[in-house]
């Protein structure tokens, strides 16, 4: 009986320092996934600057930050400079909130073939700290927090409680007469769906 005793004590402390050792390992380090095809190069604390001009001639100029969201800068560049955005709209409205774009299926379920990784604290990444304020343009996703790929929105007025929870990486600096003009496109009865969709007529990386 005592041999019985001892021989399961020690099975005991050995699964016990298994697990000990288990937990003690060094956490995994976030999967940053793999970088856009032809990523552009940036230099620490370089601004990328970008202008959206809409059909009807209207003009909103941004400052994207690689510091911030490089991956997602990236991405956002890689596909104006490809013409990707050319033509589409923005398809989500509601004012005092924010306006979406960049679905090429203009319903809020299409993007890009390539998801990118979510620069955002709730993910792991913990450099960006852009506030989503009034002018920050932030990445759509999904429930996946690495499922973002081209729509993108621009904060019409103070959302914080986003923060950490997507990947802002820019900010409106020319052009809100615009953002406030597109806000206040009526929507339809769901309160977010524009009547006649603004048409985005071309994004260029200037």
């Amino acid at each position: 009986m005592r041999t019985f005793v001892k021989i399961f004590t020690m099975l005991l402390c050995i699964v016990i320092l298994v697990l000990f050792a288990g937990c003690s390992d060094k956490p995994a380090e976030p999967d940053l996934g793999s970088a856009p095809a032809e990523t552009p190069l940036f230099k620490e604390g370089e601004i990328v600057n970008v202008v959206i001009t809409m059909e009807d001639g209207g003009k909103m100029q941004l400052e994207l930050y690689p510091d911030k969201a490089p991956k997602t800068v990236a991405n956002f560049v890689k596909l104006a400079k490809e013409g990707f955005y050319d033509g589409l709209t923005f398809h989500r409205i509601i004012e005092d909130f924010m306006i979406q774009g960049g679905d090429p299926q203009g319903t809020g379920m299409g993007g890009a073939d390539e998801e990118i990784y979510g620069e955002f604290a709730m993910n792991g990444f913990r450099q960006n700290d852009l506030s989503h304020k009034r002018g920050v343009i932030s990445m759509a996703r999904a429930q996946n927090p690495n499922s973002a790929s081209s729509q993108f929105f621009i904060v019409h007025a103070d959302s914080t409680y986003l923060d950490g929870q997507y990947a802002a990486f820019g900010m409106l600096k020319e052009g809100f007469d615009v953002l406030d003009r597109l806000a206040k496109t009526p929507v339809g009865m769901d309160g977010q769906t524009p009547m006649a969709k603004p048409v985005i007529k071309t994004i260029t990386v200037e």
